[in-house]
């Protein structure tokens, strides 16, 4: 009698290994992180085409930042058609008791608002070097 072994077929299942992605985006993000915590620094959003993020220390005035960020941008490019100027890069908005920094970085639109008191310089050096 002969004895004949069956053939095991051994199957490795591997799960997919999923790599973090560095995107541009996640830069911008982080570094907006870093800048939320300078001095005077109430918070900012960040926008493309396909998404937005939104820190800010009161987040009742979402909607109005929003609003006025969104408008800053606007403004910028009407100015720039008007005059015949080359690409708006930054705007700093002052008002009564806040200022706001809009810069665009690519396709990404960024408004950091801070404090009317508070030096708008060093964030916008660490923005401009992205």
């Amino acid at each position: 009698m002969n004895k004949r072994k069956k053939s095991e077929q051994i199957v490795a299942e591997t799960e997919p290994i999923v790599m973090e992605e560095t995107t541009p985006m996640n830069n911008l993000k982080s570094d907006l992180e870093e800048i939320k915590d300078y001095e005077g620094v109430i918070g900012y959003i960040l926008r493309n085409s396909t998404s937005a993020a939104i820190d800010l220390k009161d987040p009742t005035k979402i909607i109005e930042y929003a609003i006025v960020s969104s408008s800053a941008f606007d403004a910028g490019k009407e100015l720039s058609d008007l005059f015949d100027l080359d690409t708006v890069k930054s705007i700093i908005v002052e008002g009564k008791d806040l200022k706001m920094l809009c810069v665009t970085i690519d396709e990404n639109k960024v408004s950091v608002f801070m404090d009317k008191n508070a030096s708008h310089e060093k964030t916008l050096r660490k923005l401009q070097a992205l």
